[in-house]
């Protein structure tokens, strides 16, 4: 299994601002992998504020020759309404990665979200036009629909190469994304399978203590994030990418799909019991991807805010805790929005792969933090 590098949640020198990227750490993060072996990187034209390709050509292609790595981009389907942008927006897209071709080209999310695009704009034609003119290697989607959906985009367009889709052990059975029979539908149409989230946004490398505990009663040495490494890492599927934050995030990330052997009958008994714990305890099932942050009107980080009250949650206290703390700091910052400001628009749940009804939880948070007891 490769392990690929993803671009969507990269080192910031201040974390309040998803443009200020701190290439210093980048770079190192950069050397690192690709001294480890590997070369496939992936970014979108959306992440980081529109700063991630930009930062994958700073960080790659100005630093090493074009034959030495892959990269992996995708059409953001969430702002295309007409024929008219899609060259535009590609053309900007080799300029910002700075390169002359893409390996791999995504449809991004296509699901009911970004139907606008794929139902009204021939977006398949486009892109199989430009591997026709050399510009990608190879054509594909990422998605987070369930399983049918998966399948009728794969029947209807054949001339798809390879999906990216969410796999996890926490999803593995979830009845609305379904991870394991869409590797099966996936299967069926023999196309190849890049894994995206294996860590669900970092719920599987901070389980609750007594999930935590069961893990290391039956093996003390392997680390929490090992699970979930090991549990994808031995899937049929060609790429996993991990999104990591800082240099000893990748590293370990390195190391444990290196030491990635198969899960036995027990061990996977064990990731059953764990996924009910950690389902128990969460209370939004956010994976941090801020598409609904790039929509909100009200300029509202639904993402740290809904991270924020997941971890209160997690602890079962309502005095002063660290969260509450952290809340309140984010609402001193200047032109941002709070959990009250929301006006219900509900192009966030639009935007959401994981259909959370975000308007209600942010009416929660409110509930929860904005009170005389965290300094309101």
């Amino acid at each position: 299994m490769k392990l690929g590098m993803g671009m969507m949640r990269l080192p910031l020198l201040d974390e309040n601002d998803f443009t200020s990227i701190d290439y210093d750490q980048v770079n190192k993060m950069v050397d690192t992998y690709m001294d480890a072996g590997y070369n496939h990187f992936d970014t979108a034209y959306i992440y980081h504020e529109g700063m991630g390709e930009i930062a994958f050509k700073k960080s790659v292609v100005e630093r090493y020759p074009r034959d030495s790595f892959k990269i992996a981009t995708k059409m953001p389907l969430f702002i295309i309404s007409e024929e008219s942008q899609l060259e535009p927006i590609f053309e900007e897209q080799l300029k910002n990665c700075g390169v002359d071709y893409f390996d791999y080209y995504m449809l991004h999310n296509v699901s009911g979200y970004t139907e606008t695009a794929w139902k009204n704009v021939d977006l398949y034609s486009f892109i199989q036009k430009k591997k026709e003119e050399g510009y990608i290697k190879h054509i594909g989607l990422s998605t987070h629909g369930n399983a049918e959906f998966l399948e009728e985009l794969l029947f209807d367009h054949p001339e798809i190469e390879f999906v990216l889709l969410q796999i996890n052990y926490l999803d593995w059975e979830d009845e609305g994304i379904e991870s394991r029979k869409c590797l099966e539908v996936a299967k069926k149409y023999e196309k190849p399978v890049m894994i995206m989230e294996p860590y669900k946004g970092g719920f599987l490398a901070d389980v609750p203590k007594e999930a935590e505990k069961i893990m290391k009663e039956y093996n003390p040495d392997r680390s929490i994030v090992s699970w979930a490494m090991r549990f994808v890492a031995n899937l049929d599927a060609c790429v996993v990418l991990t999104g990591a934050s800082n240099l000893e995030q990748l590293q370990n990330n390195i190391d444990e799909i290196k030491n990635a052997d198969p899960l036995n009958d027990e061990e996977l008994k064990i990731l059953e019991e764990v996924s009910e714990i950690i389902n128990s305890n969460i209370t939004v099932d956010c994976t941090k991807c801020r598409y609904c942050v790039d929509t909100c009107p009200e300029e509202i980080d639904i993402a740290k805010i809904f991270d924020l009250y997941n971890k209160h949650k997690i602890l079962g206290r309502d005095d002063w805790t660290q969260p509450g703390n952290a809340y309140l700091n984010y609402t001193k910052l200047p032109d941002v929005g709070i959990a009250s400001d929301c006006i219900e628009c509900e192009s966030c749940i639009e935007e959401c792969p994981q259909k959370i009804n975000i308007p209600e939880v942010l009416k929660d948070v409110a509930k929860t933090f904005e009170t005389e007891n965290y300094g309101f």
